[in-house]
């Protein structure tokens, strides 16, 4: 697909302009080939993932379309902490890893290492991949999903000059280390590119090593979709039917200025026709396919029909999200793409000009649409326009885009850092009253245990409304220390926080079960102190008075009572800020130790641990992200250039007393609210 010259340099995956210029890849790129081994032919669907952990968005939803994962490590710097943290997406999603050794002529030419060396370097990357499968992949795949020199599941090689090695490779063809390291020493790497040609080696391990559709989706269909796999449906998914129902997945959405909306995802079931009429579950609406793309890169070639198993882009799928699913029935709809990571920066953004505020408001519904891990808040009363990402790169690579492809002039506030709101301890019973006297409702709101938050920030418990008849997710709780009456009476989780009702005997409970959800919501995304989301809290219904007449008890009635009812209890149970906090991995020289721990003292931060190799050190930090903007400068000027860091994980820890109530006072400045704290109103 790329001339033999071209590769290596070309980037032809990385078609976008901001993304040559900084040498990285930014968004996912798909391309569809035909690879050919012993005779036969293979189709691979193969999607290029961004590296930087700000881009992990792109590799989780990336992960939703795909069965199988080329884990890319350096021979020389070995397991980096973003290789873990795309290990968990893939293996969270039941995506098969394998894994190429890259930049090996670096350690021939830089490192100078013999070919025993070089081995011992292998074994120890290679021991490292399959220690952190086995401590991350669910149990049944811990042993075999294991990466194995010896069945050819590792390669190593150059991407850079082209060429690639595997031991059954190596044995077929009569190639050795020797051969590698001769080749560099009299510069004739190029014919090492013509005898072992990287494309060759690794689409040969792809097509051994990884499932076809038909195997893989046998395992990840009851991962990822919870309907009844006795149905037809079901059956046609775990087979990969193409003659079933269409069952499709959207994992991007590429604005085309000329196309339109592009569906970029996996088609996991059925054959999905140009024309043909499709109903998306979650926006309820039917609508016709114009068009079925397949992908090479930066085009899309127009195509009749395409059956499942592929990774395909359809036009004509209006206000569809990544996470939709789109089907010829109307089906249960496959598990919502969990991310890794939250945003935690936060910039307003505005027009530069008073006449592009309409064009920016559309721009920025269409950059949400594109990249979901960029949370878009308009705000059409106040005219706030804010946009939330993984870091700085993230929203500068944003704003770029924005100015240069979207043609929107706009200027950005400095970040700002988005905090949470939680309690410390569990409240009384608090009443909230309708406006119209007569609907009450009492809740009490407690910590959440830890056992339970960790099982839902790992994915084990989805977030989303309860069904009736979810007993896995009963059993869940049970084994979390609840009794199964209490279980059973779990009615949502949201961001983290879970609503239980504990009610008992309420005639028309069920007519409003559904607008206390919307209420609680509501709380979760706005809480009492500054309007900043909740997190980590149980919230119960303990009693509720309803009205006879249902009239009387609509959402006008109902949502400012519920609403009232958990704030009280929130601020009863001593609410508070949590700021969020990430844990950083930072490389330096063994001489700069005291300047990073001064850094770390400065930034309120901490040092978690030390590990010291020869020259070299490696700590982990763990600091408010409020205290980290610039921290790349701040690094470079106190390690004179030497130090690096990445991120490991996110946390939410309770703000120091002595800020708590000055942080308070410039959010709700910010957000227009009274600017007098919860605590100041309460001793009025």
């Amino acid at each position: 697909m790329i001339s033999e010259d071209l590769a290596g340099k070309q980037l032809s995956l990385d078609f976008h302009e901001d993304e040559k210029e900084r040498g990285i890849t930014i968004d996912a790129a798909n391309v569809s080939m035909i690879h050919k081994l012993a005779d036969k032919e293979f189709l691979i669907n193969l999607i290029d993932t961004p590296g930087h952990v700000d881009f992990g968005g792109d590799v989780t939803r990336a992960m939703r379309a795909c069965d199988g994962a080329i884990v890319l490590v350096c021979a020389v710097e070995g397991i980096m902490p973003q290789t873990e943290t795309v290990l968990k997406q893939a293996l969270r999603e039941r995506v098969k890893p394998i894994l190429f050794i890259n930049k090996v002529d670096r350690l021939i030419k830089e490192v100078k290492l013999t070919p025993e060396a070089m081995q011992q370097r292998f074994i120890k990357i290679i021991t490292d991949v399959n220690r952190l499968i086995k401590s991350i992949a669910p149990d049944e795949y811990k042993e075999k999903w294991q990466v194995n020199v010896q069945d050819g599941s590792v390669a190593f090689g150059s991407a850079f000059h082209k060429w690639g090695l595997s031991v059954p490779y190596m044995q077929k063809h009569g190639i050795s280390f020797k051969d590698v390291i001769e080749a560099y020493v009299s510069e004739k790497q190029s014919e090492l590119a013509k005898k072992a040609p990287m494309h060759q080696v690794v689409l040969d391990i792809v097509t051994r090593h990884h499932p076809n559709p038909r195997q893989a989706q046998a395992y990840r269909i009851p991962r990822i979709w919870q309907g009844d796999l006795e149905s037809s449906l079901g059956k046609s998914l775990l087979s990969c039917d193409p003659n079933g129902e269409v069952a499709f997945v959207v994992t991007k959405i590429v604005v085309d200025k000329h196309a339109g909306e592009v569906a970029a995802g996996r088609l996991f079931s059925g054959t999905v026709k140009q024309g043909q009429e499709v109903y998306m579950i979650g926006a309820k609406r039917r609508l016709r396919a114009q068009q079925i793309n397949i992908y090479k890169g930066a085009q899309r070639f127009q195509v009749e029909s395409a059956v499942a198993g592929n990774i395909i882009g359809i036009i004509g799928l209006k206000d569809a999200f990544a996470g939709e699913t789109v089907s010829s029935i109307d089906m249960e709809p496959f598990e919502a793409i969990k991310h890794i990571f939250e945003p935690v920066v936060t910039k307003s953004i505005e027009a530069k000009k008073a006449s592009d505020l309409p064009k920016l408001v559309e721009v920025l519904r269409q950059v949400n649409k594109e990249d979901p891990s960029i949370f878009v808040s308009i705000n059409e009363e106040t005219g706030e326009n804010l946009i939330a990402g993984m870091g700085e790169l993230h929203l500068e690579v944003v704003e770029n885009r924005i100015r240069k492809e979207k043609g929107v002039d706009v200027k950005t506030s400095n970040p700002i850092v988005v905090y949470r709101e939680s309690i410390l301890k569990k409240s009384r019973e608090i009443e909230g009253k309708s406006p119209n006297k007569h609907n009450k409702f009492y809740f009490i709101v407690e910590p959440i245990p830890d056992n339970v938050y960790e099982a839902i920030k790992s994915g084990e418990i989805q977030d989303g409304r309860i069904k009736k008849t979810d007993r896995d997710l009963w059993d869940k709780f049970v084994k979390l220390g609840y009794e199964m009456k209490e279980a059973r009476s779990v009615k949502q989780i949201f961001n983290g926080n879970v609503l239980i009702d504990s009610s008992k005997g309420i005639v028309h409970i069920g007519e409003v079960i559904e607008l206390i959800m919307d209420g609680f919501e509501q709380v979760m995304r706005e809480g009492p102190l500054a309007r900043e989301p909740g997190i980590k809290m149980v919230v119960r219904l303990k009693d509720t008075t309803l009205h006879e007449d249902a009239i009387h008890r609509g959402p006008s009635q109902v949502l400012p009572a519920v609403r009232e009812s958990i704030r009280g209890a929130m601020v009863d149970a001593q609410a508070v800020l949590f700021e969020p906090l990430q844990i950083l991995q930072v490389d330096i020289p063994a001489e700069y130790l005291g300047e990073i721990s001064k850094l770390a003292g400065n930034k309120r931060g901490q040092l978690l641990t030390v590990e010291q190799e020869g020259e070299h050190i490696t700590c982990k930090i763990k600091l408010p992200v409020a205290e980290m903007f610039g921290l790349s400068n701040d690094l470079r000027s106190a390690t004179e250039g030497r130090g690096s860091f990445f991120v490991l994980d996110q946390a939410f820890e309770k703000l120091p007393s002595e800020l708590q109530d000055k942080v308070i006072k410039s959010i709700r400045q910010r957000k227009g609210l009274k600017t007098e704290t919860v605590s100041e109103s309460e001793e009025k």
